[in-house]
């Protein structure tokens, strides 16, 4: 693809990042084959072809209009055409690179723009999400239905293993994840503990900074970034082995620190290392997966699931089969849907954002996991949960937890 950009962005570092993705797109639209949008709506600017496009006119000076802040909105940034695209285009660099101007540029209307303030203020900040989903639950009659499905009730965590381990690795405890579903951190602390490795929370480490970077505050989301690496320094220093992460949502992002503070001289290099350094807890079990198996030896498997592997776990960070096959190994009956490559419509704010595209998405997908026959539906992304949570009574957990109960007995 040739490009002309406005005098604005050359030689800036968005502007030559974009100008390179730009240049290796060849228009061939097989992205468009795999893309939730374009299936839903048929539209070419709702697939990743028309948004480059799109951003492309506005790198080259054209003024973005609030139809192409429409059409930007709708992607998910599931990243299925990144899998798809035989010229590896970076699509989801670009995104944000033109999310960020546009959002420059148009003026949203004032409720949208509130309730963008609030998902990228309140979330992030536990002592302000907690009270929050704790009233939620109590007016959840009251709230609108987008807000109203995601309160749902809180599993018990059970205990946190509270003898020194041989090993450490540090633990993400994240945002929302530690209110929403509190027994996945403490059930992969358990599991860890059963192979000697002790899981360690650094108090001052919170989000990720995913949820303001994709809501195109990208200072936001670098000092959540930048936070996280001070919080986590020491331990490192110290020998911590691995940064581990039960959301892949957040695996995901973190894996690219080292990619979006490259230009900042204080941090570059230890994001980069932050980055080496951090696993999905999948990665580390597959590592373990002998021991494991000789711990659930003796324990009955669980009760067949239907596995539903994030857009952030088979797209983003390129991990495919290794769940399913760690569960098979241990005995558990998993089951793929058809169409597993693509989005639930979870999407971190995006059911929130775009609830009609969303909800639509979420019905394919659980229709698709209900064909399996498991009457049991696992993940590995807290957002994927408690979205196809609300649209079926089937429970819906994380894998980590199955391993937990065997465990367990």
């Amino acid at each position: 693809m040739q490009t002309n950009l406005a005098i604005q962005y050359k030689n800036t570092p968005d502007g030559d990042e974009a100008e390179a993705i730009l240049r290796a797109c060849v228009h061939c639209g097989f992205c468009t084959a795999t893309c939730p949008t374009y299936q839903l709506l048929g539209d070419e600017l709702d697939g990743p072809r028309g948004r480059i496009y799109l951003i492309k006119q506005v790198l080259e000076g054209a003024p973005a209009t609030e139809r192409t802040q429409l059409h930007l909105d709708r992607c998910l940034t599931c990243r299925n055409c990144e899998t798809t695209c035989p010229s590896g285009v970076q699509y989801s660099r670009l995104l944000d690179i033109g999310k960020h101007i546009v959002e420059q540029q148009v003026k949203r209307p004032a409720a949208a723009r509130y309730k963008r303030l609030l998902l990228k203020e309140a979330l992030p900040r536990p002592w302000l999400f907690r009270p929050a989903m704790k009233a939620g639950r109590m007016l959840r009659p009251l709230l609108p239905e987008a807000l109203a499905e995601k309160m749902q009730p809180v599993p018990d965590a059970g205990a946190w293993p509270q003898h020194a381990m041989p090993r450490t690795m540090l633990l993400l405890d994240g945002c929302v994840q530690p209110e929403m579903a509190p027994n996945i951190n403490s059930s992969a602390a358990r599991i860890l503990a059963a192979l000697g490795i002790e899981l360690v929370v650094a108090p001052r480490a919170g989000c990720c900074g995913a949820i303001r970077y994709h809501l195109a505050d990208h200072d936001g989301g670098l000092n959540d970034m930048r936070r996280n690496i001070d919080a986590w320094w020491p331990l490192i220093e110290a020998g911590a082995e691995a940064i581990l992460m039960t959301a892949s949502g957040c695996g995901a992002t973190v894996k690219e620190y080292g990619h979006l503070l490259r230009d900042d001289p204080i941090y570059a290099a230890k994001a980069k290392r932050v980055s080496e350094l951090t696993l999905d807890v999948s990665e580390v079990l597959c590592n373990e997966q002998q021991a494991l198996v000789a711990l659930l030896k003796q324990h009955a498997p669980v009760e067949p699931v239907a596995f539903h592997p994030p857009c952030t776990l088979q797209h983003a960070q390129k991990i495919r089969g290794k769940v399913e096959d760690l569960l098979r190994a241990l005995g558990v009956d998993v089951r793929l849907c058809a169409e597993s490559h693509l989005c639930c419509g979870s999407a971190g704010t995006y059911s929130v954002l775009q609830p009609e595209l969303s909800h639509q998405l979420r019905d394919r997908k659980l229709a698709n996991l209900d064909a399996t026959g498991a009457q049991r539906i696992v993940s590995a992304n807290i957002g994927c949960q408690s979205h196809l949570q609300s649209g079926t009574s089937k429970p819906v957990g994380h894998w980590i937890e199955l391993i937990d109960q065997m465990l367990a007995g």
